[in-house]
């Protein structure tokens, strides 16, 4: 297959609202959307990271440059406050080139966030 520009999703909680916390949850979380899909750094084009009103302590966009992604676009937003919506939960849909079809993507649901897709394998 050629390659094309696909969507890859992902998510996970945090247990406090503490940076160092927060950053652990969102480096594991990139780390595992990257690795599961063979991706590397020079694929993605943009990443857009949601999350909840309780989260203040830190941006997920600064755990990302953390790993060496501050020459990739980021950007951060709120999810919005549905009743009943996952606490605590960070959002991410990264924007990538890949030879993949989009069926054989594999979205990553970590924490608190796997009931989000239980309907996606491990």
């Amino acid at each position: 297959m050629s390659e094309a520009v696909r969507a890859l999703r992902g998510a996970t909680t945090f247990d406090v609202d503490e940076a160092e916390h927060v950053t652990e949850r969102v480096t594991t979380l990139l780390g595992e959307m990257l690795s599961r899909n063979g991706v590397s750094h020079d694929d993605l084009i943009s990443i857009l990271f949601t999350a909840t009103d309780d989260l203040t302590s830190i941006f997920p966009a600064t755990a990302a440059r953390s790993l060496g992604l501050g020459d990739v676009p980021l950007i951060c937003a709120r999810e919005l406050a549905i009743a009943g919506g996952t606490p605590s939960c960070i959002r991410v849909l990264a924007h990538l080139t890949t030879t993949l079809a989009r069926d054989e993507l594999r979205h990553v649901y970590l924490e608190g966030a796997r009931s989000l897709r239980d309907d996606l394998p491990e």
